[in-house]
């Protein structure tokens, strides 16, 4: 056997033997996550199942120490931002007192498939599956209403739900309540160019006067705003929210496979390219101007992804005839529920 050759078979050796270290290594943290996370309790409920909504199957998973609990549905992130693979390491005090369903949603995470018919990515039928999936949450646990949250993108389908329908829901919590889009793009451009210029980066500078103010054509303008808005603490405050320590997470999940994995970034993606126009046209002002449940504002100081200052506008503007609420995070800034797990 020549050099070239021995050389390539012990790459290749070596190759293999990193795999399986790497996946014996995951299903031993898989395993230790599964037990630590475990709900033990009679009466306590732990599913991971598959629902179909709006014709198209997505993912739930289902975690409360006590099923007689009020019933919570956690809309997260993005659009594409799915969090069932992280739900665990968050959700600890929120399973003693709720029964919380996290929900990777159409076109999402586990619930990403390329036979997802691109016209079905819109807001309203996003909407129309909220309705869908707390009437199936309300008869299955027999309750007449739920709690809903809504995070970030979550919380812009969340408020129209929660407008349209206030008869599923006891009450609605906006998680750095997204308003405005194009407005809320304006001050996180200026704030992260403010913060690029007062730090002498030049490359942050360079970069974001490239691409100058919004409105933008399209994603890839925004992500280079979002990343330099990342860089300067506008996004999240914690390094349990950096993309390495939710990476390793997510990686020891045990509620997702390696496909699952590639599921989350095709549905980004997927997600992303999507429902970018109709993004653009959000206006809660107009669009959720009046909500007839109790209404709770979660507010990081810190926030300049989804600005606290359109946050308060709105909920000043707001009619709720049956209360509202805005509590502020002083230590975090858009990522709460991860950011500040115990006190979210």
């Amino acid at each position: 056997m020549g050099i070239v050759k021995q050389v390539a078979v012990a790459g290749f050796l070596i190759l293999v033997t990193l795999l399986v270290i790497a996946l014996g290594w995951r299903a031993v943290m898989q395993g230790r996550v599964k037990r630590a996370t475990a709900i033990t309790t009679p009466n306590g409920v732990e599913s991971l199942e598959k629902v179909s909504l709006g014709g198209v199957d997505q993912w739930l998973l289902i975690r409360g120490w006590d099923r007689s609990n009020p019933v919570l549905l956690h809309l997260h992130g993005g659009p594409g931002s799915a969090d069932i693979s992280i739900a665990r390491f968050f959700d600890t005090e929120l399973i003693q007192h709720f029964t919380v369903v996290h929900w990777d949603q159409r076109g999402a995470g586990k619930s990403f498939s390329p036979d997802i018919p691109p016209e079905s990515m819109t807001r309203e039928q996003f909407v129309l599956d909220i309705r869908e999936l707390a009437d199936m949450l309300r008869k299955r646990f027999e309750v007449p209403r739920i709690y809903l949250v809504g995070h970030s993108w979550g919380s812009e389908i969340g408020a129209l739900a929660a407008a349209r329908y206030p008869e599923l829901f006891h009450a609605y919590v906006g998680v750095a309540q997204v308003v405005e889009e194009t407005e809320q793009e304006r001050i996180s451009y200026r704030f992260v160019l403010d913060e690029a210029r007062e730090a002498g980066n030049q490359k942050a500078i360079r970069e974001l006067e490239e691409i100058g103010p919004p409105p933008y054509d399209g994603v890839p303008e925004l992500l280079v705003q979002r990343r330099w808005l990342e860089r300067f603490g506008g996004v999240s405050r914690s390094k349990e929210t950096e993309m390495r320590a939710l990476i390793r997470r997510a990686l020891s999940s045990p509620d997702y496979s390696l496909c699952d994995a590639v599921r989350f970034f095709r549905g980004q993606s997927f997600s992303s390219a999507q429902m970018w126009r109709e993004s653009t046209r959000t206006n809660l002002f107009e669009q959720a101007s009046r909500i007839e449940v109790p209404v709770y504002f979660f507010t990081g100081r810190h926030d300049f992804n989804s600005p606290f200052e359109e946050a308060e506008r709105y909920y000043r503007a707001l009619e709720a005839p049956r209360g509202k609420h805005f509590i502020w995070f002083e230590n975090a800034a858009h990522m709460i529920p991860y950011e500040a797990p115990d006190e979210y």
